[in-house]
């Protein structure tokens, strides 16, 4: 038994050959993936039409696969195009030979100016590409590229696929591809060679006919003729007479105070370099056939001038340097920049000693106070000042960041009311010197939350954008920005209104620094009304009749907006100067036991309506006109009511955020309510003034008509008459409009507690700017600046009319408005912006560039010029563009002229017009071979279809493309033999 059982252990120990190979897996996963792109059998396209490589789209899909471990990329490219519609055709077709070998013998896409490398050298519509997937991995020794080679025949084999397969071999850079393509009984091999230095004998057509004809091997004799097409490209990089016609800004004119040329508020536009480096001339001829023209290293008939199809492109400077663009982009980084202001300008600069700087933090602390700040308490200008003070003492005036020319200059443009001996009035705020543009331009603040083109915060930001770029840098920036703040103090203390800036509360549709010196302007705009209340005689009442109608607007409008259209005519009119002379009681906060104590002295008084009609009316502005009081008839009068109080947006923030923070609670309802009707119980105070014994219906009709329904109905006498009642809203226990007029006091407005409080809020904004960090400022202004930049580049668009750049310009616009509208853009959207902006301008830069080199604006002929235009409007949109005419055409004899120049200059040889003059025409012929340079690129593309291998062999289509440069020489050929009779 034992001999027996050590036979049956040696049956485990057999290895089993029966197991796929790795290779042969690879293999299979090659053909698991063509079935699954569905690349089996024959699939026959339409002709290939004139230019679709280039026109056409192309598709590619990719899938991963590996040789063990070696991982490959198999890549799928395929021109998209529609299939004819008869399927049974198939069947019918089975001998005809694939599509590809077909293809290699398609003149109509030669040399294609935008395609794959393997498009370009074999002409093929569809392929698949294997290449080793990591970009370091190559396939180097012979004995893999073989093994792949196989693997594909295998595949190509098994699954019936006539697509063709190419394997990338070698390092990547050198674009080395070997392939095959199978058919029923036919194969093409794709071979290459690629070399860097040329073998002489092969630097032209007749020794590349020799490679060719002894790689088909041909017995046949005559040998089929073989088809040429050969394309010559010379480069054109010295234009000679043809400047950049950019002209660099004029720094001294800024510095000598003009404001014009490049000025303070206009931004530079052009690129600073020329922004078309090279001009490429492809002079083609694409139906030659052997022995028609003689190319060896003797002689050659191929002349450039001669050549039946010339095409040019432009090869563009790679990031030029653009002013508009850097102009923008420096300026954004300062949002980067982390110092403060006194840090720019010396930390020393801000220390205070001893007691100042005491008085400070107790300045500043109280601001935050709800108490009031006394004006003369305050140390926040002293701070500036002093600051300024040390700066002088620790450096000259000279060593300032910006010298007094600039800085003056600057100033006089912010505020021109500077200029004449005393600053304006301010009955028109806005700065009216530049027209407004059209509305669509003008407008565009609103969506990039900016500020108007005529405002002063939009003249800041260009003016800080300049001084960033010409003029210091971030100290300047630093610099700048202190004398404002100085300036917009000392506006305020002296009462002198803001240039550029509407009248109005802040406009929250444009940016927060914006609305701040808006907000500013508000307060100087109270406070002055004030002052000059004082110097005049006060009296209590205004009873001026007034005939117009009344609650038109207040039909839409809630409790806390502005009342009705009399209302707002009422304002402008108003007198101040029926307000009281004392500054305790006009406007006065009084504190909160005061005005408890208030509240019950006058709820004592107050009794009812009867005890309020004994009282003397006060604050009134005019009569209705139309209304009268319901109880007892008296004509009913619009008081002199209470501004509400502007806001910015980030207070609207702050109390939206307080609101929220009371919670759901009654009584945080109840809280919420009371802080929301504050100007509700002024207006219902005022009211109750100067209507002595009024209800809470007669308020209503005048405030918000539509919470006041009338109805006819008959009376006991039978007469039709008007009944009115409060509406359903109104009638609410306890609602918020009943509480209120209950606790309203008959108080008019000028003894009123303030609903805005001038003095504090003008500190709080003066404060705020002052502690702005230069990259908080520009964080702030960039959309300014943005919106200045697209303004800018309209404007240089419309010069030149580019329908490519319109599109782009809108596409800005769109994204710029979505990006600027939230309150903290992320900075990869922002760069991406200024880079769209820089590429815009890149692009008007070289239509500019290019219409100089080409002269369109000399062109005499109408006709002519349109041409030009049309042929440098496709140069710059299109990568290559055929020449009308070749070299005898208009645009042929332009670009000739360029080429002729630079080849007389390169020889230093006198202009082509100094040449006409010295030499005889029949000479002039003579040398015309060296109006251009050696060529850059030497293309040509043989083909022919012969019996291969056998001369009974079937007739196929053969190829080799060339390619020769200066550092690189390459073979590309696709030849094909007959697998069934060879």
């Amino acid at each position: 038994m034992a001999a027996d059982s050590e036979p049956e252990s040696e049956v485990f120990e057999i290895t089993d050959f029966t197991t796929a190979s790795e290779w042969e897996r690879f293999i299979s996963k090659i053909e698991e993936v063509l079935n699954d792109w569905k690349l089996i059998g024959n699939s026959l396209g339409k002709p290939l039409e004139k230019g679709i490589f280039t026109s056409g789209t192309w598709e590619e899909k990719s899938d991963e696969i590996s040789f063990a471990d070696f991982k490959f990329s198999i890549t799928h490219h395929y021109l998209v195009q529609e299939f004819p519609d008869k399927e049974g055709k198939d069947e019918v077709l089975e001998d005809v030979i694939p599509q590809s070998m077909q293809d290699l013998l398609c003149m109509n896409n030669d040399f294609p100016p935008r395609a794959h490398c393997l498009v370009r050298w074999y002409g093929l519509r569809e392929f698949v590409v294997i290449a080793p997937a990591a970009n370091n991995d190559a396939v180097l020794s012979e004995s893999k590229c073989n093994l792949l080679l196989s693997s594909v025949s295998v595949a190509l084999g098994n699954t019936g696929c006539q697509v063709p397969l190419f394997v990338q071999i070698h390092q990547k850079w050198r674009r080395t591809y070997v392939g095959e393509c199978q058919g029923p009984g036919v194969r093409t091999d794709f071979e290459m060679v690629h070399l860097r230095k040329v073998p002489n004998q092969y630097t032209h057509l007749s020794g590349l006919l020799d490679i060719f004809k002894s790689k088909i091997g041909c017995t046949l004799t005559p040998l089929p003729p073989v088809s040429i097409a050969i394309r010559f490209t010379y480069v054109l990089q010295d234009w000679q007479q043809y400047f950049w016609p950019q002209q660099p800004p004029d720094i001294d004119a800024l510095v000598g105070g003009e404001v014009g040329g490049l000025e303070f508020g206009k931004l530079p536009f052009g690129a600073c370099e020329d922004p078309i480096s090279e001009l490429h001339l492809a002079t083609t001829w694409p139906h030659l056939t052997e022995g028609i023209i003689v190319d060896n290293d003797v002689y050659s008939d191929l002349d450039p001038i001669q050549a039946p199809h010339w095409s040019v492109r432009v090869r563009k400077a790679d990031n030029p340097q653009c002013l508009l663009g850097d102009f923008v982009t420096e300026f954004f980084k300062i949002c980067r920049r982390k110092e403060s202001t006194d840090e720019i300008l010396g930390r020393s600069t801000f220390e205070e000693e001893g007691r100042e700087a005491a008085d400070i933090t107790h300045a500043l602390s109280k601001l935050t106070e709800p108490a009031p700040v006394p004006i003369h308490k305050l140390s926040v200008s002293n701070m500036v000042h002093t600051a300024k003070k040390k700066i002088r003492k620790q450096r000259g005036v000279e060593e300032s960041p910006l010298n007094n020319d600039v800085l003056n200059t600057i100033l006089l443009f912010l505020f021109p009311d500077a200029a004449s001996e005393k600053p304006l009035d301010g009955t028109s705020s806005t700065d009216n010197s530049n027209p407004p543009l059209e509305s669509e331009e003008y407008n565009l603040y609103n969506q990039f939350k900016s500020a108007p083109s005529d405002s002063l915060t939009y003249k800041l930001a260009l003016c800080l954008c300049m001084i960033n770029f010409y003029h210091g840098g971030l100290k300047g920036v630093a610099h700048l920005w202190q004398e404002f703040v100085l300036e917009m103090r000392f506006r305020w203390e002296n009462n002198f209104l803001i240039p550029g800036l509407a009248s109005g509360p802040p406009d929250l549709r444009c940016c927060l620094l914006h609305q701040k010196l808006q907000m500013l302007n508000c307060c100087i705009e109270r406070k002055k009304a004030r002052d000059e209340g004082r110097k005049t005689s006060p009296s209590d009442n205004v009873t001026n009749t007034y005939s117009g109608d009344a609650g038109k607007s207040g039909d839409q409008l809630g409790p806390d907006n502005i009342k009705d259209m009399d209302k707002e005519k009422g304002e402008v009119g108003k007198s101040w100067d029926s307000w009281s002379d004392s500054e305790e009681e006009f406007f006065e906060c009084l504190s909160d036991t005061e005005e408890l104590k208030g509240n019950g002295q006058e709820s004592g008084k107050k009794g009812g309506p009867k005890e309020m009609a004994s009282l003397k009316p006060e604050g009134r502005l005019h009569q209705h006109g139309k209304l009268n009081l319901l109880h007892n008839g008296e004509p009913l009068y619009i008081p002199v009511t209470q501004e509400p109080a502007p806001m910015t947006e980030d207070l609207l923030e702050e109390q939206s955020e307080v609101l929220a923070k009371l919670g759901t609670s009654a009584e945080g309802a109840h809280l919420r309510a009371r802080m929301q009707s504050a100007c509700l119980l002024s207006d219902m105070e005022s009211f109750k003034a100067a209507n002595p014994g009024c209800f809470l219906e007669d308020f209503v009709r005048w405030y918000s008509p539509r919470d006041y329904i009338e109805e006819e109905v008959i009376d006991e006498k039978g007469n039709m008459v008007l009944k009115g009642e409060l509406s359903a809203r109104m009638k609410i226990p306890s609602n918020m409009w009943v509480e209120a007029w209950e606790t309203a006091k008959p108080i008019p407005a000028r003894r009123q507690r303030r609903l805005f409080d001038d003095t504090r809020e003008a500190e709080k904004v003066l404060h705020y700017l002052a502690v702005q960090k230069p990259a908080d400022l520009a964080r702030h202004l960039l959309p300014c600046v943005i919106h200045a930049a697209v303004l800018k580049v309209k404007e240089e668009e419309s010069l030149e009319n580019i329908s490519s750049v319109k599109k782009i310009i809108k596409q800005i616009i769109s994204h710029s408005s979505k990006v600027l509208h939230f309150p903290n853009p992320e900075d990869k959207k922002l760069e991406e912006i200024i880079h769209q902006i820089t590429n815009v301008e890149a692009i008007i830069a070289r239509a500019r560039s290019l219409k100089a080199k080409f002269g369109t604006e000399k062109c005499e002929q109408e006709e002519e010029k349109e041409d030009l235009e049309r042929f440098v409007s496709c140069l710059l949109e299109q990568p290559e563009v055929l020449v009308v005419g070749a070299g005898r055409g208009h645009a042929g004899r332009i670009i000739h002229k360029l080429f002729v120049n630079a080849q007389r200059a390169a020889a230093m040889a006198p202009p082509e017009e100094d040449l006409k003059r010295m030499v005889p025409p029949e000479e002039k012929r003579q040398n015309l071979a060296a109006d251009f340079p050696p060529a850059a690129g030497r293309e040509l593309i043989l083909r022919t279809t012969v019996p291969r291998p056998a001369p009974y062999s079937r007739a196929l289509p053969q190829r080799m493309y060339s390619v020769l440069t200066k550092e690189d020489f390459r073979l590309a050929g696709a030849f094909s033999s007959d697998t069934s009779f060879f």
